[in-house]
């Protein structure tokens, strides 16, 4: 029998559905002949109980957690390749990775995961510098890890971009083209009051890289959506007319840019380069022209994640372990937005003296 269910074994055994359940995770005594029955046609059908009733049945769920919490932003392209690498990585190890998308109500999601020892742990992304679940986490005793940092990572695994060096080179890369004066778009204003730790880096991380180059330096924070990426541009030119270079953290403002700098007639990159931070290839690859990004290492980052977690997991009680930080930068991936910034324009020539000559 091909996919085996639970009722299959069930009927197969002549009990009911929820016996076997019972039998599999010991909520309730089960008499010796019944479990030998269920057992029996477990083995005659080839049924594989999920993780979940494994854990279930040994007191020892296999079942790890990856907490993401809602946005404005949604989940894209970016966000899926760090779970994907959370997902493979547990996978690799024996474990299965759950998403829960967490909302207001935190500490009851928290406590809903931790009830009955559903999941083995849990790892955290989208980490605010005061995450307000690793208080949640350890109150309620369940292991976890980070796809990210808080303001204080100690104690804590951690799997997260290098943001210093990551700002250091989309500078730098602006810079040896010849830019002297870039703009940095970050993510929403409310992101950065709520202390988003990407957003809250990168910007302090262009801001040393600027001074260090010898850059000029605007930033602004903007909304989640093409028409704000239009409104921060319009704004951007009126308080810097000599502008040539943004870098943006904010895929879906990134529209709005390019629609802003096409308005008025310009183009990437022979008068404005662009230059995308912290965004998957397959994101950038979309855009026209295809951007300059610099591209996190979002599946090893996912895969770090995960096996920080169960690595804990997998250390016996009695031996001592140190929670690991692990950083990786951004790759610089170079294509068509970046360029040299345009020539500035040649003076007129003074127009000859005219000599007057009497008559």
């Amino acid at each position: 029998m091909a996919n085996p269910r639970m009722i299959d074994v069930a009927r197969r055994a002549n009990v009911a559905p929820s016996t076997v359940s019972y039998a599999l995770s010991g909520q309730r005594t089960i008499s010796p002949s019944t479990r030998k029955r269920i057992l029996r046609a477990i083995a005659e059908l080839g049924y594989k109980p999920n993780e979940l009733a494994r854990g279930l049945a040994s007191r020892r769920s296999r079942v790890v957690a990856l907490l993401l919490p809602e946005s404005q932003r949604g989940i894209g392209f970016t966000e899926m390749e760090f779970a994907t690498g959370a997902a493979q990585a547990a996978k690799e190890l024996g474990h299965q990775l759950v998403l829960s998308v967490t909302n207001s109500n935190t500490a009851g999601q928290v406590e809903a995961l931790n009830k009955g020892g559903l999941i083995a742990g849990a790892i955290l992304m989208e980490v605010r510098l005061d995450d307000e679940r690793i208080p949640l986490l350890r109150n309620a005793g369940i292991p976890f890890s980070m796809i990210g940092r808080p303001r204080d990572p100690d104690g804590i695994d951690c799997a997260d971009i290098d943001f210093d060096q990551t700002g250091r080179d989309a500078v730098e890369h602006l810079a040896k083209l010849g830019h002297r004066k870039i703009a940095f778009l970050n993510h929403s204003a409310s992101e950065m009051s709520t202390a988003y730790g990407p957003s809250v880096r990168a910007a302090a991380a262009l801001r040393r890289a600027a001074e260090e180059f010898s850059v000029a330096y605007l930033e602004r924070p903007c909304g989640e959506d093409s028409e704000s990426g239009e409104a921060a541009f319009r704004e951007l030119l009126e308080t810097a007319p000599d502008l040539t270079g943004i870098a943006i953290m904010n895929d879906r403002a990134t529209v709005g840019v390019l629609s802003a700098i096409e308005r008025i007639g310009a183009s990437v990159p022979r008068d404005f380069s662009v230059v995308s931070i912290a965004s998957s290839t397959r994101v950038t690859e979309m855009f026209r022209p295809k951007l300059t990004t610099l591209e996190p290492q979002a599946i090893e980052l996912g895969q770090m994640g995960a096996r920080l977690l169960i690595e804990a997991l997998q250390t016996p009680p009695d031996l001592e372990r140190e929670p690991a930080s692990v950083l990786l930068p951004c790759r610089l991936v170079v294509r068509d937005s970046s360029g040299p910034p345009p020539a500035p324009p040649t003076p007129a020539p003074a127009p000859a003296p005219t000599s007057i000559s009497n008559v």
